[in-house]
Parts: structure tokens; C-alpha cells; sequence
């Protein structure tokens, strides 16, 4: 069946300095530098004879999607191409890196470890989006898809297997290892020749630990690098778009861990750049393993969204696990939340499971006050009163449920981090509604929003992170799934859905200010070595070269580059290497109040074409007068002996 299908990929790396990244909830962990620079790559499906009707879907290498980048988005869509794009027929995920720059949500409890509201950093992933999908809606053309499966069993490990060995035998025998294997690969091609695949496979963006500061798109991000520029040659600066485009996106990660030592930066090694390589490498192997192997994608195309209210909604008696109806309540902060997990620890004096004085707060004063609170809570260790959201929009209440088919596949599009058997349960119930495998049914976590996890009531028990972080209680899951199994039925009988009432737009309270000291010159003149490379290099060396630099923010260079390798030709010097590449780091410190140096550092491939290399940085200088001058400086040659 011929289908039509366009893609397209952008640049949205945020503020490479002085920015809190986003995901281990750590004020410390500022950015610093770029290793890799986050993209996003959006695909739109369509079925041929009805061309006005897509699914355009958006795999964003972003910590979280905010309801604050999925409103900017959705608003300048409308004002590019109409009702075309909307909010049912768009899905707008992420990779769920831990090391991107943060505050860009308009809620105010993710701002608070970075700094505030950063308007680039926001900018910057908007225009970026919303640019992958000008590209990928001006590719549309004629293809075909297939959808292949495997399995992955040495790139997760399950974080909290205590809590998930609480739910029923049936459950915990579908995954007999404690992890979720399933690797899902829908591909594009066009007269034969791939051009495009996205892979759904589930574990965590943090292969790359808290010590971390260089923008990194962690193992999902590599995985997509490896595919495209290092098999597929793609050029991220040549102005055109890569031959071929390949996202990783999440499923039901959230207790899924590619840390297979169960500790930071642990497993396969001990050091978490080369776990990242590592990690990556294995998914996107599994993905391209799959190609050839799949079924063609037969069937319409159709999607399915509501927006629920999870502050008191009333779960019905068979989506509970007791047989009861239940009812959730307003959001509620764990003390098990705050202790992090075995990945990332999170605050001193918190742990997961018992805490033994916000345990016997709740239970002795919250829940014996309100009786609702306890069904709804018990037994979390509150730390945060549910009314605080009503203070100010800490977190979101009122979040979209999506349901998308496409052909013989179905995304279940949700806000959260489902753990597997959260997942496996919502899977079920799409399944058993619509008619299709199991294996055809994929949570799509991370998706649209955020609202924090989603665990199985069993699960939520225990008060680990997870459950600590099921902000709306125990009976948050049952409620979802009763809402995925209104959708499955409506899209099932072609029959239309209740909106609901969508979030509050808060971009009004999203006050934030960009750095506006100019830059000194700090030991130097701008751009002046400082440190120099060696003279000869082999495969394997390292080259660096520090810089006097200036502040990376007054020029954020989205699709362009802080840094050059170049080599010598017979008329000039051409590009080799850049900031996008996995060889390359950019590292930034301050010099002073308001000097940088700015230091690159070029890992040497063991297979290198021998000749005359040189190190160029490209900075921007910030001017007295508001002024923003680009300049650039390179270092003396220095030869490569292959």
C-alpha cells in the first residue's frame, strides 16, 4: 500500500552555558559545553487518497516535552498550514536525555533547579521543531512502510524490581527478565531505498550522569547520530537534508535503566561516555537489524485524544485491581520522590520506601483529615500539600490522552513515565478493544506533557521513586486505562470522542531574562590560543586547544556549529569534524565576571586519512552597544600520521 510520508530534522540545542539541565533535578548541574547537540525529527503519514488528513509525529532529543513547547508549537502550526496540524493529530515525544538545558516549562517546579525561565533555551527548541516540521511537511511524497519487531535484552535493567515484583504473577511473567525487550521499527522507503525509520524502544536517557556538564544526547541520541551520520553519512551543516532520518524514541521507560550495574554511570563500564557509545550502539543496531524484516504497514490512519482532569476523577470498579470504584485526587510530592533513584540520588536525608517521619505525618494528621485523601494517596509520605498547585501551577492537572493509528500500529500518546507492566496493562486494554497483537500496541510515554510517573497500584506500595513520583496516586493508572479504553472504542466504532477541557495557557507567567553583560576580553584577545595543539598526532590521540572565548549564549548557533576540525586540501581547508560529531567536545568556563575561555578537544578516529589538520572556533562577541559580532579563530596546523 503506497502511503504518503515527508521528514524532516532540526537543530533545538538550548544554552550551552550557565543553564540547569533538566532530568536529575540538580541546581549544580549547569551547562557547560556541547558533546552532542540535540535535534528533532518529525515525520508526517498520510494515506494516499487522503492527503489533508496526516499523523505528523515529533521525536524531540529533549530531557521532557512541557505542555509550554507542545502549546508554542501547536500555535505556530496553525499559523503556517491552518487545522492541518492539530493537537488530535500530533504527537510531540522525546528522547528524555537528563543532560539538556531545562527551564522551559511553564510550570514552576521545573524551573527551580534551573535558574528560571530561560526564553532561548525555549526559543530555541520551538523554532527547532517547528522547523523539522516545515521540512518534513515539504518532503512529503509517495512511500512505502513496513513495521518490524525484535527483541533488545542488553541495553535496560530494571531500577526497581522490588516494586515490580509486587504485581500479579501474570504480569511479571510476561517479562520474565524485568525488562521490557520489545524493539519496534517502522520504516520509510521510497522506490526502494530507505529514507526514513523510527524505532519505539524503552529505557532511560541517563548513561550520561549528574557529574555531567556538556549538552549531550545521551545513549538515544547516539543511537540516531550512529544511524545517520556515521552509516548514513549525513552532513547536519550542509543546508540539505540528511538521505536518511532515524529517531529513537521511548516507550514505557520509566522504571528502565541503562545503567546495568544499577548504579550512576555503571554498566556496561565505568565511565558513562563510553556507556553512552555503548548503549546507543546497541539500539541502533537492533534497529537496523530489523530492516527487510518487516511486515508492509496496511490500513487507515486514524487518532483519537481527550483531555482528562486527574486532580478528581472517578475510576470505575473494573479498572481496579480491589474490584472498588476509586476516585484520584490533587497532586501530591513524596518524600520517596525527593531521594532520586538508584541512577541519580536526589536530596539528602530522603530515601526511597519508608520515610519514617513524613509517613507518620501523613498517616496521623493529611489522611485522617481527609479519608478520600488516603484511598487516593496512602501510603506516600506527602512533603508537599495538595493544595500548593493552587498557590501557583507547580505541576499540570488537566493532560491530553492520544491515541494514534497507523495502519496495523497503535500509540497510546501519554504525558508520563509509565513503568513496564503500567505499560504492559494499557497495552492490553487498546489491544483487546481494537482487534491487534499485543506486540502492535506501544505505550507512547513522554509524549504531549508531563505529569511525572505512572506505576501499577501493586507498585505503588512500595514507595519507591516511581510511586513516590505517581503524583495523583494510586489510582492514577486505573484511570488512564479506563481513559485509553474509550478512545480504543470510539476509534474502533469510527465514533467521535469528548474533548475535554485542554491545560491553561501559562505563557503569560514565563518571566525570564537572557544574559545581557558584554564580553571582556580575558587574558587575550578574542579568539587568541592560548593553548596549542601538539605538533603531530596519531589515531587515538587527543587534540586540544584552548581559547579565549566568548559567552556560547549570545549566539546560540542553532543549525551551524561552535566548532570546526578542518583538513587541508590542494585549495583551502574543508570540514571534517564539527559539534555535532561524537570525536568532538566543546567545553566553556568562565574567565572573570564576564570573560570565557572556551577549550575544544578532538578525539583522533583510529582510522584517519593522514595530512595537515587545524582546530577553528566560532564565537560571537557581545558588544558594549547590544551588539552581537561573530568572529572566528584556528589554530597553527598540526600534521596526522595515519
Amino acid at each position: 500500500m503506497t502511503y504518503l510520508a515527508g521528514r524532516g530534522i532540526a537543530d533545538i540545542t538550548g544554552e550551552p552555558a550557565d543553564c540547569g539541565m533538566m532530568g536529575y533535578g540538580k541546581a549544580d548541574q549547569k551547562s557547560a559545553g556541547i558533546h552532542l547537540r540535540l535535534r528533532s525529527r518529525a515525520f508526517v503519514f498520510a494515506e494516499w487518497d487522503e492527503p489533508d488528513a496526516p499523523v505528523l509525529l515529533v521525536v524531540a532529543e529533549l530531557p521532557l516535552v512541557f505542555d509550554s513547547v507542545r502549546q508554542a508549537v501547536l500555535g505556530r502550526l496553525a499559523e503556517l498550514y491552518g487545522t492541518r496540524y492539530t493537537d488530535a493529530n500530533t504527537m510531540i515525544t522525546c528522547t528524555h536525555t537528563h543532560c539538556g538545558p531545562g527551564g522551559y516549562s511553564h510550570h514552576t517546579l521545573y524551573n527551580i533547579t534551573t535558574g528560571g525561565f530561560h526564553p532561548k533555551t525555549f526559543a530555541a527548541i520551538v523554532d527547532g521543531i517547528v522547523e523539522s516540521v516545515q521540512l518534513a511537511h515539504a518532503d512529503i511524497a509517495p512511500a512505502t512502510l513496513a513495521l518490524a519487531f525484535g527483541e533488545l535484552r542488553d541495553a535496560s535493567v530494571n531500577r526497581s524490581q522490588s516494586s515490580f515484583e509486587l504485581n500479579p504473577a501474570e504480569d511479571r511473567d510476561f517479562f520474565p527478565d524485568a525488562v521490557d525487550p520489545q524493539t519496534t521499527l517502522l520504516t520509510i522507503e521510497r522506490d526502494g531505498v530507505l529514507v526514513g525509520a523510527v524505532n519505539w524502544f524503552p529505557t532511560h536517557g541517563t548513561s550520561m550522569t549528574n557529574k555531567n556538564r556538556l549538552i549531550s544526547s545521551d545513549n538515544k541520541g547516539y543511537a540516531a547520530y550512529a544511524w545517520e551520520r556515521l552509516a548514513g553519512g549525513a552532513d547536519y551543516l550542509s543546508g540539505s537534508q540528511p538521505a536518511f532520518i532515524g529517531a529513537f524514541a521511548q516507550t514505557n521507560a520509566g522504571d528502565m535503566s541503562p545503567n546495568l550495574n544499577r548504579r550512576p554511570g555503571s554498566g556496561p563500564t565505568e565511565n558513562d561516555f563510553e556507556n553512552t557509545r555503548i548503549i546507543g550502539t546497541r539500539q541502533y543496531q537492533a534497529a537496523a537489524g530489523l530492516v527487510g524484516s518487516g511486515e508492509p504497514v496496511e490500513g487507515p490512519l486514524d487518532t483519537r485524544l481527550t483531555y482528562i482532569d486527574l486532580t478528581d476523577f472517578e475510576v470505575a470498579a473494573q479498572f481496579c485491581p480491589d474490584g472498588r470504584a476509586h476516585r484520584t485526587s490533587g497532586p501530591c510530592a513524596a518524600a520517596a520522590a525527593t531521594a532520586g533513584t538508584d541512577e541519580g540520588p536526589g536530596f539528602f536525608g530522603f530515601r526511597q520506601g519508608r520515610n519514617p517521619f513524613f509517613d507518620t505525618v501523613s498517616a496521623q494528621v493529611a489522611y485522617r483529615i481527609s479519608p478520600q485523601l488516603r484511598d487516593s494517596q496512602a501510603p506516600k509520605g506527602l512533603i508537599l500539600p495538595r493544595f500548593a498547585n493552587r498557590l501557583t501551577p507547580l505541576v499540570q492537572e488537566r493532560i491530553p490522552v492520544q491515541l494514534i493509528r497507523l495502519g496495523p500500529l497503535y500509540l497510546i500518546g501519554l504525558p508520563a513515565e509509565i513503568t513496564i507492566v503500567s505499560g504492559l496493562r494499557l497495552r492490553r486494554a487498546v489491544a483487546a478493544i481494537v482487534g491487534a497483537p499485543l506486540t502492535h500496541v506501544l505505550v507512547a510515554g513522554y509524549s504531549n506533557g508531563y505529569i511525572h510517573y505512572v506505576t501499577t497500584p501493586e507498585e505503588y506500595v512500595a514507595q519507591r521513586y516511581e510511586a513516590g513520583s505517581t503524583m495523583y496516586g494510586r489510582w492514577e493508572l486505573p484511570a488512564l486505562v479506563q481513559t485509553v479504553t474509550r478512545l480504543a472504542a470510539a476509534m474502533r466504532d469510527g465514533a467521535a470522542v469528548e474533548r475535554g477541557t485542554p491545560p491553561p495557557d501559562l505563557s503569560a507567567r514565563a518571566k525570564g531574562k537572557a544574559r545581557v553583560r558584554p564580553d571582556v576580553q580575558a587574558g587575550g584577545a578574542f579568539g587568541d590560543v592560548l593553548v596549542a595543539p601538539r605538533s603531530a598526532y596519531r589515531g587515538g590521540d587527543t587534540v586540544r586547544a584552548e581559547f579565549v572565548g566568548a559567552y556560547p549564549n549570545n549566539d546560540l548557533r542553532r543549525g551551524a556549529t561552535f566548532v570546526e576540525v578542518q583538513r587541508a586540501v590542494d585549495d583551502g581547508w574543508v570540514r571534517v569534524a564539527d559539534d555535532s560529531d561524537w570525536a568532538t567536545k566543546f567545553h566553556w568556563r568562565r574567565a572573570g565576571r564576564a570573560g570565557s575561555r572556551v577549550t575544544i578537544t578532538w578525539d583522533v578516529p583510529s582510522e584517519v586519512d593522514g595530512g595537515r589538520y587545524r582546530l577553528v572556533y566560532h564565537g560571537d562577541v557581545l558588544e558594549p552597544g547590544g551588539a552581537v559580532r561573530p568572529f572566528a579563530a584556528a589554530t597553527d596546523p598540526f600534521e596526522v600520521h595515519a
